[in-house]
């Protein structure tokens, strides 16, 4: 048995012939009026979505939410704008909702892939992984993350490129936010030669992580030997500080550790052989 559509033959026959006969009777009291209740309209959409938008924002709402449901409010006044502007001109509203059922079935079909960016956009502000000023990494994209729109989000990368993401494929994807805490731990590594105390080697990067103003002391910096390679020892040390001054951290790590083994006659040594020649 085929499904029904919702919309009769008679129903279509009326919509058309309504259709028709306001076509006829259009006049230019008609057109000034529709120009006259598309500009209110427009007005009216523009101070709810103003007023909307100052109550979220006094709210402390996410920035990212309220572009999302600032977008939607639009969509959904301008729906309601258009119901009217169709009412003003004869269109029943069971013949309205008629048609607009059959065509918004045709055009689900038509557009799967944006549906799919809403529901995406629509779990996004419902779970809140990220918001705006985020550094977010979505598969293999990184970027801070600029606004949590309809059907995309935007990111700005790290050299600044703008990356557009659709919704439906965050949603699906894992999803790291290095903005999500206060804190955040650096991890930096060293290797050294096997005539250097591990004493001495830690004395060097204890004294630096001590003395760096932007690395905290709770959990305590710890340095510790991670391995042994064919040619050095490999420590690992371990800092925290705020999340806002990570590369700092790490950067200052990479050189003034440097700096303080060089000081302490601490060789850094790199991949090599050595060749011993016994006489017999």
């Amino acid at each position: 048995m085929p499904q029904s559509t919702g919309l009769t033959n008679n129903d279509a026959q009326e919509t058309i012939d309504l259709i028709e006969n306001t076509v006829k009777n259009f006049s230019w009291q008609t057109l000034v009026m529709l120009v006259c209740l598309l500009v209110a309209s427009y007005v009216v959409i523009r101070l709810v979505v103003a007023a909307a938008d100052r109550t979220m924002e006094r709210s402390g709402m996410d920035k990212g939410i309220r572009t999302f449901l600032r977008s939607g409010l639009k969509v959904l006044l301008w729906l309601v704008a258009l119901c009217i502007l169709l009412g003003y001109l004869g269109v029943p509203m069971t013949s309205l909702v008629a048609v607009l059922s059959v065509l918004g079935l045709a055009v689900s079909l038509a557009i799967q892939g944006i549906l799919s960016n809403l529901a995406g956009g629509i779990m996004i502000v419902s779970t809140r992984p990220f918001g705006a000023g985020d550094y977010v990494e979505v598969g293999d994209i990184g970027g801070t993350v600029k606004e949590v729109g309809l059907a995309y989000t935007v990111l700005t990368t790290p050299d600044n490129k703008v990356i557009h993401i659709p919704n439906g494929e965050i949603s699906g994807k894992t999803i790291v936010n290095y903005s999500a805490n206060d804190t955040r731990r650096v991890e930096v590594k060293f290797t050294v030669s096997y005539d250097a105390k591990p004493e001495t080697v830690k004395d060097c990067i204890a004294r630096v992580a001590g003395e760096h103003p932007k690395i905290l002391f709770t959990p305590e910096p710890t340095a510790r030997v991670n391995g042994y390679g064919s040619s050095s020892v490999e420590y690992e040390v371990r800092v925290w500080c705020a999340t806002e001054d990570y590369w700092d951290v790490y950067f200052d790590l990479q050189e003034q550790v440097k700096e303080a083994f060089d000081k302490a006659g601490v060789e850094m040594t790199y991949d090599h052989l050595n060749v011993h020649m016994i006489e017999k």
